[in-house]
């Protein structure tokens, strides 16, 4: 099969070459895909000043991508706890990174009794032509309690254009916490870059774990991102259906598990959410489910037409969906058949979309990342 073709393809070839494992070189509608590389259970990308990219494989590897899609380790990764939806999670620069150095990673991390948690730590990212180490690292927020299962960590972690941090953390499918304000699972969390909590916090008056809370009641929130007028946004998976998108508000309760527009998975109902008005409800949602796994905002020149909207990476769906917003209105506007579950949707440095594709355990476990570009 050559490396690269340009003819338009339906999306049901474009599954076809996803399924047979080959590479996904072609021309969309919309876009051209470009298969840039290759990874084991990869799960988020970030990029570098120097247009270079980090990729982060579920085990615990870390890899550095060069324009030619080639792949160098870097060191000094935290040991995960790796199994279920838990592993090496997210990646994110800090905003002053050209001048210190510091890149925050999120994990599953083990405990004691079989127990486990989500964390987050920053390193310094000392690189080299070819890869790397993490040097410094230190554990700067934990996901309390840790409790059994691997599943829902959330755990998607973004700066905001005031220079904090944002940590998205699910209810690790105990349901419950939630709603309990000394627990931060179910919940996103603000902090400053070194952890501390910022005096500003809607709930630091309580102190513990509860001053890092700006908002509640959420399930698995997998996408954490901000609009370009400074809003916060979240995308998470609902129970059966009702996945939600939602604009993330300072002390607001989002009702889970009181209330969901999906039902839980053992067919028993959840009240919707209009019957239930005094929690927050979703800007959008989705029945049947999207199963929503990362969320960014386009801002770029190669698709002028999308600057503004967000984009969601969709798992059962195999989909790129395109949401417009209206202030603090919501509509999908567009889904692209991809063909594979996207783990990840980022914008490159040039305005492409880049794209990870899942690679769990018993789906091949590999996933590619592809370029997504304006069709020649």
């Amino acid at each position: 099969m050559p490396a690269k073709f340009k003819t338009l393809l339906s999306t049901s070839v474009l599954a076809l070459f996803a399924c047979s494992g080959g590479t996904l070189d072609a021309q969309h509608t919309e876009f051209d895909v470009t298969t840039v590389g290759q990874f084991e259970t990869p799960w988020a990308l970030e990029f570098l000043p120097d247009r270079r990219l980090l990729v982060s494989e579920g085990r615990g590897e870390l890899k550095l991508v060069g324009a030619d899609g080639a792949a160098g380790d870097i060191s000094g990764v935290p040991e995960v706890s790796f199994g279920g939806q838990g592993g090496f999670g997210d990646i994110v620069l800090h905003p002053d990174f050209e001048a210190n150095d510091l890149l925050y990673l999120s994990y599953a991390e083990a405990g004691e009794r079989g127990m486990s948690g989500a964390a987050v730590a920053r390193a310094r990212l000392n690189l080299r032509e070819a890869g790397g180490t993490l040097t410094d690292l230190e554990v700067i927020w934990r996901q309390v309690p840790k409790v059994s299962g691997q599943g829902h960590f959330g755990h998607r972690i973004a700066f905001g254009p005031d220079g904090y941090l944002w940590i998205s953390s699910g209810d690790r499918q105990k349901f419950d916490p939630a709603q309990d304000m000394q627990s931060t699972m179910g919940k996103v969390v603000r902090v400053n870059d070194d952890g501390s909590v910022p005096a500003d916090n809607p709930f630091t008056e309580h102190g513990g774990v509860t001053a890092e809370i700006w908002s509640l009641g959420h399930r698995n929130p997998l996408g954490l991102a901000f609009d370009a007028s400074g809003q916060l946004w979240d995308v998470e998976m609902g129970p059966a259906h009702g996945d939600e998108l939602n604009l993330v508000e300072r002390g607001a309760n989002y009702g889970y598990p009181i209330v969901s527009n999906g039902d839980h998975y053992d067919g028993r109902d959840i009240p919707d959410h209009h019957t239930r008005p005094e929690f927050a409800a979703p800007a959008a949602y989705w029945v049947p489910a999207i199963s929503p796994s990362s969320l960014m905002f386009y801002s770029g020149s190669e698709f002028p037409d999308w600057q503004g909207n967000a984009f969601i990476g969709g798992l059962s769906s195999e989909a790129l969906i395109r949401v417009e917003i209206d202030g603090d209105t919501a509509r999908e506007v567009q889904r692209f058949d991809m063909g594979r579950r996207i783990r990840a949707v980022e914008q490159g440095p040039d305005g492409a979309l880049w794209l990870l594709e899942d690679g769990r355990p018993g789906r091949g476990g590999n996933g590619y990342l592809l370029k997504l570009t304006a069709p020649e």
